[in-house]
């Protein structure tokens, strides 16, 4: 496999799509995968943790950090990219840009009680099924559906 290179972050400009990069954390548990959501800050709906691309990282890094900040995950990447979701983000009032999210699957090796926005989401393990069920973006669900590291076909 081709090792990834940090990235520099261009600014985009004023009505310009932007990007992200989101972490699929995951655990298997009696042979069955289960996936890790938090609720998004404002609407508490429930979200893979993402955030904007940094300078000098990876997309894989910058995910795994993103684990970090807003889920307490600490762990590893354990692939390249499983896809690609997409969203509105409002920026300010009235004004609602899409935003591209490259996830990467992250292998949670340990999860904290006290990390950054421990006290501005909630976070709960559950199965595929049940996750790909409460995310608002169909990309994203199908994403949860189909992904399986344990290879071979989702079941």
């Amino acid at each position: 496999m081709m090792k990834q290179l940090p990235i520099s972050v261009p600014i985009p400009r004023k009505g310009e799509a932007r990007s992200q990069f989101g972490a699929l954390c995951y655990r298997i548990r009696d042979g069955k995968v289960q996936v890790l959501l938090i609720t998004s800050r404002g609407a508490q709906r429930w979200i893979v943790p993402k955030g904007w691309p940094m300078n000098a990282k990876t997309p894989g890094e910058a995910a795994l950090r993103e684990a970090w900040e807003e889920a307490g995950v600490t762990g590893r990447i354990s692939g390249g990219s499983i896809g690609v979701f997409s969203y509105e983000k409002e920026f300010e009032p009235g004004v609602k840009l899409p935003v591209l999210v490259l996830v990467y699957p992250v292998e949670v090796k340990g999860i904290a009680q006290d990390y950054p926005e421990a006290g501005e989401r909630r976070r709960e393990w559950m199965s595929r099924k049940k996750a790909m069920k409460r995310v608002d973006e169909p990309e994203l669900a199908r994403m949860i559906r189909d992904f399986d590291p344990r290879g071979g076909a989702a079941s």
